[in-house]
């Protein structure tokens, strides 16, 4: 009999437990950067394993994920992040995980360049938008 009830107990305690939310993969990273000397801001698109240029750095996207819309809101992607001038070998200037709602978690530290996350999305869903903003500065 107490078996019975520490059983019932467990499953009931398991049925109540909140399972954590698994981010869904996207293909395309919505980033935002700032020239500093020009202080121009420009929005760029890079999608998942290809580079893009912004300036003298070179942005490769290595992931991007995105919570439900029934959660709290987060983009988060894996960045690498190198500098590249005419004449001298590229030089990582950044890598790791940046987020959309807390860009000075870990920010990137460059004295010319600031590049943040804005989100992340599909390019299938915007094809006729994301033609028009790709950047590559």
């Amino acid at each position: 009999m107490m078996r019975k009830a520490v059983f019932l107990a467990a499953m009931a305690l398991g049925f109540c437990v909140m399972k954590p939310v698994a981010a869904d993969p996207y293909d395309t990273v919505v980033l935002q950067g700032l020239d500093k000397v020009t202080a121009r801001v420009s929005r760029l698109e890079a999608p998942v394993g290809h580079f893009i240029r912004f300036g003298t750095l070179e942005i490769v996207a290595r992931t991007c994920d995105k919570r439900p819309p029934t959660e709290t809101p987060e983009s988060a992607a894996f960045l690498d992040i190198s500098e590249s001038k005419p004449g001298e070998a590229a030089s990582e200037v950044f890598r790791g995980w940046m987020f959309a709602s807390s860009p000075a978690l870990n920010s990137m530290e460059h004295p010319v360049y600031d590049v943040w996350v804005l989100d992340c999305k599909n390019m299938d869903s915007n094809s006729e938008e994301s033609s028009s903003s790709v950047g590559s500065e």
